[in-house]
């Protein structure tokens, strides 16, 4: 099986939104949508978290971890109702 080769590079792409974003807190699936758009890429959001991650830290661009949570308006399956109110430590 031959190995799927992305129809642009996709690392050049996440540079290009980190860069023209600037210092704004930007959103993991705000960005990972973008480059989902852009290049086509099939990665999974995990791999494309990843390198928007790596590729932020060392431009120093803040980003939402924002994956993971719950569609606005539907419960967090993790949590029972009981603990909504509940503090962990």
């Amino acid at each position: 099986m031959l190995p799927h080769v992305e129809s642009r590079n996709v690392a050049a792409s996440v540079d290009k939104l980190l860069a023209e974003r600037g210092t704004a807190l930007l959103s993991m699936k705000t960005l990972i949508a973008a480059v989902r758009e852009q290049t086509g890429t099939e990665r999974s959001d995990a791999d494309l978290a990843g390198l928007i991650t790596k590729k932020a830290a060392l431009l120093g661009v803040a980003v939402l971890s924002d994956l993971g949570r719950p569609e606005p308006g539907r419960p967090d399956p993790g949590r029972s109702p009981q603990d909504a109110g509940r503090k962990f430590s």
